[in-house]
């Protein structure tokens, strides 16, 4: 599948039932595209099955709870509609969106608790969300923007409104040639880049940012099991910047990056080593088992 995401053959569910793609649209007048009140999942379905497919289903209620928009639809009914729309599109290697969001109704300023809560299923071919890097590392930039308190953003909730200076961030990477933009957080630690979370490797131990201010990734939290059970030790902990120097191994995880090397971070270089391919293996296995 190729062209504009808006022009294609194929079924999204929407609202309840399965409608041609071209026709599944908003009006201008949604609340959502004026005031972010969105929150959505990205998740990847190998071989038929969409890996920790409820877990998502349970972030996306979650998610919209967090940001006081009830979704109308328990994880079952979302868990069918995932199965509806792939069986519909006749795809058993995709990627999964789904996206909930308020609608257009009676309120049209801040407020929208007069407005429906809608949500849609798409899914499409993808392939590796950094191409060539699962080999070489990815190049990242470091953004000039952070990541905010929890006190300002609900940090737990995947929500369209928290992604614009990752919009923003990997603009200004792709410009420089880079893959991808690394955030810091408001304090000045090491966080997160702009679509997935972020690893080191030192002497063999693995060191990750906690992620107070950040989404806890199911990828992340998966990969940090995995490594566990290999007896690989994990430190979950604030990073300072200064501290990319003295890392020798760098990845990132997410649904869409799954277990991706980095090879530069500014002007911090990192070998693709031996433990960084074993777990971006071992999760592709994992995925597909």
């Amino acid at each position: 599948m190729a062209g504009s995401y808006d022009d294609r053959d194929g079924k999204i569910w929407m609202d309840g039932k399965l409608v041609e793609w071209r026709d599944a649209n908003v009006h201008i007048l949604t609340h959502a595209l004026h005031y972010a009140s969105s929150v959505f999942e990205g998740e990847r379905c190998y071989n038929g099955k969409i890996f920790k497919s409820r877990e998502h289903s349970e972030r996306l209620l979650n998610s919209g709870a967090l940001i006081d928009m009830p979704i109308p639809y328990t994880v079952d009914e979302i868990e069918a509609a995932k199965e509806e729309v792939l069986k519909a599109n006749g795809l058993k290697d995709a990627y999964v969106r789904a996206v909930a969001w308020r609608g257009s109704g009676e309120d049209m300023g801040v407020a929208s608790s007069k407005n429906p809560v809608r949500m849609a299923v798409a899914c499409w071919e993808w392939g590796a969300y950094y191409g060539d890097a699962k080999m070489k590392g990815a190049k990242l930039d470091i953004a000039q923007w952070k990541r905010p308190s929890p006190e300002t953003i609900p940090t737990a909730a995947k929500a369209a409104g928290l992604y614009m200076i990752c919009t923003i961030s990997k603009h200004a990477a792709e410009a420089k040639g880079c893959s991808d933009a690394l955030f810091m957080d408001y304090r000045g630690y090491v966080a997160e880049a702009t679509g997935a979370n972020v690893f080191f490797v030192k002497d063999g131990e693995v060191h990750t940012p906690i992620p107070d201010a950040i989404l806890n990734g199911i990828t992340r939290q998966t990969v940090i099991g995995m490594l566990k059970d290999k007896g690989v030790t994990v430190h979950e902990r604030r990073i300072m910047p200064e501290e990319l120097a003295d890392f020798e191994q760098c990845f990132l995880t997410g649904t869409a990056a799954e277990v991706t090397p980095v090879g530069q971070i500014g002007d911090y270089m990192f070998e693709v080593g031996a433990l960084t391919r074993q777990i971006a293996e071992d999760y592709e296995a994992l995925v597909r088992a």
